[in-house]
């Protein structure tokens, strides 16, 4: 359904008065209920002899009944939308909101999509998955929500250019292919420690990642290295064999040095190895630059593999 551009956010705007700042620890009343009028447009209404929407309802209730370990979201609730939209509405923990947002948009982007021409059928459904996720999005955006939902998970956003320049195509690529398929994991399992505030766990993600990638390369082109290999002897197996051509090496002269200097030195300092007596804190700026970092490598690597084909 499209947003609509209304003379109060014109007038905002121009009063600089609109979110410049993502924030990650509340979400206000009034985006909550935008959400929810998403998710009534894209699943349908919960009603008697409208099946579909009925099961994806019930499925999410039972879901967060059980990971909360409750029989219920709310006492004496008149139906499974009611118990969940209701909770989401009043909750004040913000992760219990985004379980909510992230495990309904999961619904809709997998059982929905596969089940469309059923879904198109039932009373209230107006809005497609597409169209819902890119909602969504926008709403977050124009809330100042420093969150998107891609690839079937919510991710943190610091930079709205850096996530279209470099974590959106990078997420498009990895799973363009099913070789990618472990990076692809573990990168988003990167994004999610990240949320949770885990940036030691994030940044040892990213390096396996990032060493996942260049193994499936190798095995593409069928390039020897060693299964036990670590990020450094990789980055030298895919020079050796032209990765980079010849023509940009001297350009690049310092992109060997920056890709083994990058991901893998800032786990290995920060990360992956014994913290000794002094307990080590991973500071956000940190994780995130590991991550975008790690998506700008993802990225250009496999790109030049794709310019060798």
């Amino acid at each position: 359904m499209a947003i609509f551009d209304l003379f109060s956010k014109r007038q905002k705007r121009q009063r600089g008065e609109m979110p410049d700042v993502y924030v990650y620890d509340k979400i206000s009343n009034k985006l909550r209920v935008q959400i929810v009028h998403i998710i009534k447009d894209a699943v349908g209404t919960e009603m008697m002899y409208n099946d579909s929407a009925n099961d994806i309802y019930e499925s999410i209730h039972k879901i967060l009944c059980r990971e909360y370990g409750t029989f219920a979201l709310k006492a004496r609730s008149s139906s499974n939308f009611s118990s969940v939209y209701d909770f989401f509405l009043t909750t004040e923990e913000v992760e219990q909101c985004l379980d909510i947002i992230e495990l309904t948009f999961k619904h809709i982007d997998v059982i929905i999509r596969n089940e469309l021409w059923k879904f198109q059928q039932t009373k209230g459904f107006k809005q497609e998955p597409d169209s819902a996720i890119s909602e969504l999005n926008e709403r977050f955006k124009e809330s100042g929500i420093g969150y998107q939902f891609e690839s079937g998970e919510l991710i943190r956003v610091d930079s709205q250019f850096i996530h279209a320049e470099a974590i959106k195509p990078t997420l498009r690529l990895l799973a363009s292919e099913k070789r990618f398929a472990g990076t692809n994991s573990e990168f988003l399992c990167a994004h999610e420690h990240y949320r949770h505030g885990r940036n030691k766990e994030a940044l040892v993600e990213c390096l396996k990642s990032f060493e996942s990638l260049m193994k499936a390369i190798c095995e593409k082109q069928k390039w020897s290295y060693e299964k036990t290999d670590t990020a450094k002897n990789l980055i030298n197996v895919c020079f050796q064999n032209g990765l980079i051509p010849v023509y940009l090496q001297t350009q690049f002269s310092s992109l060997k040095a920056l890709l083994e200097s990058g991901i893998p030195t800032t786990r290995n300092k920060e990360g992956g190895h014994g913290q000794g007596v002094e307990i080590k804190n991973v500071p956000d700026h940190l994780a995130s630059y590991a991550i975008h970092l790690t998506a700008t490598n993802l990225l250009f690597l496999a790109n030049c593999e794709i310019n060798m084909r």
